[in-house]
């Protein structure tokens, strides 16, 4: 029912910098507004992760292993939730997909490829 469409991955080198966008195209603004939006990732080999999530009043929560490099925003008029990164390291290669929820659904974008190289 819901789509999320991620884009702005890629390969970079380490100490890098890329963000991510994902929008719901077809989701009405006032439903927007209802979902806390999140960005996972998935390494091979490792389970996926909450990398970071906005919830509508725009409160924000990171993992530790990005606080500081990687920023979450959202645009609800718009419909988009971003995710700016800096200081990319090897070990932030991943499969990075997109997350909206509330207290009744989940929904998962396709994912885009982070890679970051020595």
């Amino acid at each position: 029912q819901v789509q999320l469409l991620e884009s702005g991955g890629g390969l970079v080198q380490a100490g890098g910098s890329l963000r991510l966008s994902c929008r719901s195209p077809r989701m009405i603004t006032s439903v927007f507004w209802t979902y806390t939006m999140g960005w996972f990732r998935q390494a091979p080999g490792k389970q996926r992760e909450l990398v970071a999530k906005i919830a509508s009043d725009g409160g924000t929560i990171y993992a530790d292993s990005v606080k500081g490099r990687f920023t979450i925003s959202r645009d609800n008029s718009r419909k988009t939730v971003n995710l700016q990164m800096s200081s990319l390291r090897p070990e932030d290669t991943a499969v990075y997909y997109c997350n909206a929820a509330t207290t009744t659904a989940e929904h998962w974008g396709q994912g885009t490829q982070v890679t970051v190289g020595q």
